[in-house]
């Protein structure tokens, strides 16, 4: 496996923004590259994104979609798409079922979603006859890397769950503790989220984070150290829990963030983003294969950490495979 690329220094300190993520790059250069349908890359982000990986050696594209939108697009950014294999199809739907297509027959080992609304490629995916999901939940997993905090972190889920219940939160859980070991951080330190860290009746989500931990305990979400409810300010500062007296093995290190609902998850994603200057990448996980959802705000950078965490999930599983047999 390679060397994981969380610092192992546990201490607050400051970092340059994405330098974590350009680690997380590098460390996925001696790896194959992934083999990654990219549905309808018919704009010049989308499609630079796909030939930046590519070119850095990342992921081997397949481009999905209109064959003279693709091109025209090319065009555009002055590149060249010899050597690529190009799926002409006559719409974004089609880009995205052929796209899912591909991936569930085993022709790539990865998704990368271009210029077609998250919801067209997702649905593709959930088909139950022609899509890639499993018995678990998809999830979407964002790993941000924040100039003040010491590792990785991983925030979930922030784009498809609107108000998961408690069996939900437990795929959602695994789901972010496979990446997390993907990424080298095993065991990974996951913290459930509510307002206050102590279980209270009136409040929902405190009974939840105690129940899925009594679920970690009996085995139900493995590979992961699992601590809740904490508030978030105990989860990612070390100062914090200890005023407050907590005594975890989480609290003010997590390497996870679970929060109880969509709208908390991606708030608290974007406030970091916006105001605390974190990189964010992001995958959904839980399907046959990994499923990179950028946006059309999405940088270079940005798309390049998010095939590479595609990387590393799909060599992990494969070497968990590998260790079965």
């Amino acid at each position: 496996m390679p060397t994981p690329y969380a610092p192992p220094a546990e201490s607050e300190h400051w970092h340059q923004t994405g330098d974590q993520h350009r680690r997380l790059i590098d460390s996925v250069r001696p790896l194959p590259t992934l083999t990654t349908a990219v549905a309808h890359p018919c704009d010049e982000a989308s499609l630079g994104g796909a030939l930046a990986a590519w070119r850095a050696g990342i992921i081997t594209p397949t481009l999905v979609g209109p064959r003279a939108r693709i091109t025209a697009a090319a065009e555009a950014l002055g590149e060249s798409l010899d050597g690529l294999t190009l799926v002409d199809t006559s719409h974004s739907h089609a880009s995205a079922e052929t796209a899912v297509r591909l991936a569930a027959e085993g022709e790539v080992l990865a998704l990368m979603k271009g210029s077609l609304h998250t919801d067209e490629l997702m649905s593709a995916a959930v088909d139950r006859r022609t899509g890639v999901r499993t018995e678990r939940l998809m999830s979407h997993v964002y790993a941000l890397d924040v100039p003040s905090y010491p590792r990785p972190l991983l925030i979930s889920d922030a784009a498809l769950h609107i108000a998961p219940g408690l069996d939900a939160k437990r795929d959602i859980i695994q789901n972010a503790i496979d990446l997390a070991r993907a990424l080298g951080i095993d065991p990974p330190r996951v913290a459930l989220l509510s307002a206050v860290e102590t279980v209270r009746a009136t409040l929902p989500s405190t009974i939840e984070a105690a129940a899925l931990c009594k679920m970690s305990e009996r085995g139900q979400i493995r590979g992961g150290i699992l601590d809740g409810p904490l508030a978030i300010d105990n989860a990612v500062s070390e100062l914090a829990s200890r005023q407050k007296g907590l005594v975890s093995e989480v609290a003010g290190r997590a390497d996870v963030l679970i929060a109880p609902n969509l709208e908390s998850a991606n708030m608290v994603a974007k406030l970091l983003i916006y105001l605390a200057r974190a990189q964010a990448a992001g995958l959904v996980v839980g399907a046959r294969v990994p499923i990179m959802l950028t946006s059309r705000a999405d940088d270079v950078d940005t798309r390049l950490a998010s095939a590479a965490l595609a990387a590393r999930l799909v060599h992990f599983q494969r070497e968990g495979d590998d260790d079965a047999r």
